[in-house]
């Protein structure tokens, strides 16, 4: 899809793209001061690119989970419009405020409850708010780990967590690599991390996207029941570069990082990045801190349409904390003229996107594509 956007016109206006700006790419976390935000959560392919790529991106997305949900062509182009209102809207408003004001913008998770149209939905929100309250380490800690020879280490759960059998090789590789990430660290925050030590790694299976990457978990103590749980990513160059220029870090878990100290309007406190022996970039964060995970197929289809409004929102403000909310805001005006080319844009690749599966399904039934099942 990067190499279709850079064919589409733009208006030349750049931000700190998410890169990879869809529908799943949102949630909620906690803050260092533990409130629970809600924001965008993938940052891999983060660069700066035109606005225009991410929005676009989001709105093919919605398109195609619309039609996953059941909803006709009519609904989902309504989704679209809603989306793309929300983020007019609030990109215009970001313009009229000061800098600063946009920088310490935020959006408190609880905007779903407040947001709610009907009781239901309120409800609906609010059990997964206290659900995301308890994903922290003290609470998730007893359920993913058991004693062994008198020292905690994560409990397998195959094939998506495991330890490979080269365990020992891969502790000293993290071990080491996590030294070096602590360099990345202010001095304030490697003293709080210098109380911890590595008690355990295990292998974690990453999405569709990141398939052939590397990525660790670590158990971290500083006492028999003050755990620390942090996940390691390795970072590729972003799928953008190719069309919006190389990035100017010369490490890629750094673009990673502060790409999204960019977007985000707080960070978990614990992010840094790292290259191994090997040459390879990684980016560290916290695993699961506050961790509200959106389900698209539990929500009604009003649930939906509400949250896709939010994300437009979201992704407004992310825009005007690194681009000039005044020029797309002008740019976008007062009318629905975008809202509209958006939704034809979206079902259109949408369109496409459900004609390339057709052709995959069919290259597999046919035999002229290789497959493999996921139970294999």
């Amino acid at each position: 899809m990067a190499w279709d956007l850079s064919r589409t016109p733009a208006t030349g206006a750049w931000v700190q793209a998410c890169g990879d700006c869809h529908a799943a790419n949102f949630g909620g976390f906690a803050s260092p001061e533990r409130r629970l935000l809600f924001d965008i959560n993938d940052f891999d392919e983060t660069l700066r690119a035109p606005w225009e790529w991410d929005i676009k991106r989001l709105a093919a997305s919605v398109v195609l989970a619309s039609r996953e949900l059941g909803m006709d062509e009519h609904q989902s182009t309504d989704a679209v419009l809603v989306l793309a209102k929300f983020y007019r809207r609030h990109i215009r408003k970001y313009a009229r405020m000061r800098a600063l004001e946009v920088w310490y913008s935020h959006l408190d998770a609880e905007v779903f409850v407040k947001e709610a149209t009907t009781s239901t939905a309120r409800k609906f929100w609010q059990q997964l708010e206290r659900k995301a309250r308890l994903q922290t380490v003290e609470h998730v800690f007893p359920r993913i780990s058991d004693l062994v020879h008198g020292e905690p280490k994560i409990i397998d759960h195959p094939p998506l967590v495991y330890h490979p059998k080269t365990q020992e090789l891969i502790r000293k590789h993290v071990t080491e690599m996590f030294h070096r990430y602590r360099e990345s660290l202010p001095d304030e925050r490697r003293v709080i991390l210098d109380r911890y030590r590595v008690v355990d790694v295990a292998r974690k299976v990453v999405g569709v996207g990141s398939v052939g990457t590397r990525c660790d978990v670590a158990l971290l103590l500083a006492g028999e029941h003050d755990p620390l749980l942090l996940q390691f990513k390795q970072a590729m160059p972003s799928v953008l570069e190719p069309y919006a220029g190389r990035s100017p870090y010369g490490n890629h878990g750094e673009r990673v990082v502060t790409g999204q100290r960019m977007l985000q309007s707080a960070s978990d406190v614990f992010l840094g990045w790292t290259r191994d022996a090997q040459g390879r970039d990684y980016y560290f964060r916290q695993l699961r801190d506050m961790k509200m995970k959106i389900d698209l197929d539990a929500m009604t289809k009003a649930d939906w349409v509400e949250y896709v409004g939010i994300c437009g929102w979201t992704l407004a403000r992310a825009h005007a904390r690194t681009g000039d909310p005044a020029l797309i805001g002008g740019y976008l005006g007062k009318s629905d003229r975008f809202d509209v080319a958006l939704s034809k844009f979206a079902t259109a690749y949408a369109d496409q996107t459900d004609r390339d599966y057709a052709v995959l399904l069919e290259a597999i039934r046919t035999g002229s594509l290789k497959s493999q099942s996921s139970a294999a």
